[in-house]
């Protein structure tokens, strides 16, 4: 295989023919993608937040699987999923029908109005920079950088919609495996989907899993349906989970988010004065330490 790295993620082989693609910090990824090689076929799985972080899995991809890339799947219509499907228009872009529905409805005035701003968005990151110069926050680094790929991004960027949608279940064959999509409703999104490799019991949950890292709630965002999902993702054979953001889990880290979603609500349930809540020992260590307090105040008013 030729060497390839890229500064957007790390690229981790679960399987002979099936990646992940690994989003870093302060890169234009964001969330994590991958493809897989189905034999004949090769599907790429979300497109990250930027098209120059997709051309990246796009050239890696081909290069890999040594055969271009047939299937683009969009798991929900969140951008750090799906703004880098213009990098392959001319493949086969899939997503559930609600996905596609609010993609339509959100994004095109969401990538105007940045547009329209590029110039205050320079101007705000020389003032990180600048902030940064007295600060000891390393954080400001990946923010900085992340934001520099958004400003990068923009001039060209154009939303690509999927050409297809399916409802619930859509199966592509390959000659070595088969990928089986599934839409399982309103979870962590308005939809999100699902993408299950029976034969090598590997699932890509997108952002229905988050592993070592708190999960992104949202008043879009349904707990009980997102609960609902995870214990039937569970009955599943897996050994592999790649999540949409973190690094590569087990079934074991389903459990684990389950539980994080039963507690926070109990937490929320029994405080007023939400700031002051500690985080748990147990996810003390996981990324995205901000979102705890956030999404306590999600939950204690949803809208």
């Amino acid at each position: 295989m030729t060497e390839f790295t890229s500064k957007h993620f790390t690229l981790e082989k679960i399987s002979k023919g099936i990646y992940a693609a690994i989003a870093k910090d302060g890169s234009g990824s964001v969330g994590n993608a991958g493809f897989i090689d189905l034999g004949g076929t090769t599907i790429i799985f979300d497109t990250f937040n930027t098209q120059q972080a997709a051309e990246d899995l796009r050239n890696l991809a081909e290069n890999i699987t040594n055969q271009p890339v047939s299937w683009v799947i969009n798991s929900h219509w969140h951008g750090d999923h799906i703004r880098g499907n213009q990098v392959f228009k001319k493949c086969n872009i899939l997503s559930s029908q609600t996905t596609l529905q609010k993609m339509k409805e959100n994004h095109p005035q969401r990538i105007a109005k940045q547009k329209e701003d590029i110039t205050g968005l320079n101007n705000y990151i020389e003032s990180l920079i600048e902030q940064r110069k007295s600060s000891t926050d390393i954080n400001l680094d990946n923010k900085i950088n992340f934001l520099r790929e958004i400003a990068i991004s923009l001039p060209t960027l154009e939303l690509v919609l999927p050409q297809y949608a399916f409802n619930t279940e859509f199966t592509i064959y390959g000659t070595k495996r088969t990928a089986i999509l599934m839409a399982l409703g309103g979870g962590h999104s308005y939809c999100d989907s699902i993408l299950y490799i029976p034969e090598d019991e590997i699932i890509f949950m997108a952002d229905l899993l988050f592993v070592k890292t708190h999960p992104s709630f949202f008043p879009e965002s349904n707990l009980i349906h997102w609960e609902s999902i995870l214990n039937k993702v569970k009955s599943f054979e897996i050994q592999k989970a790649i999540p949409g953001h973190g690094p590569i889990g087990t079934k074991e880290d389903i459990t684990k988010l389950i539980n994080y979603i039963k507690e926070l609500k109990i937490i929320s349930n029994e405080n007023n004065n939400l700031d002051e809540v500690p985080i748990p020992d147990k996810y003390k260590e996981w990324a995205s330490p901000e979102l705890f307090i956030q999404n306590l105040k999600i939950l204690k008013n949803p809208n």
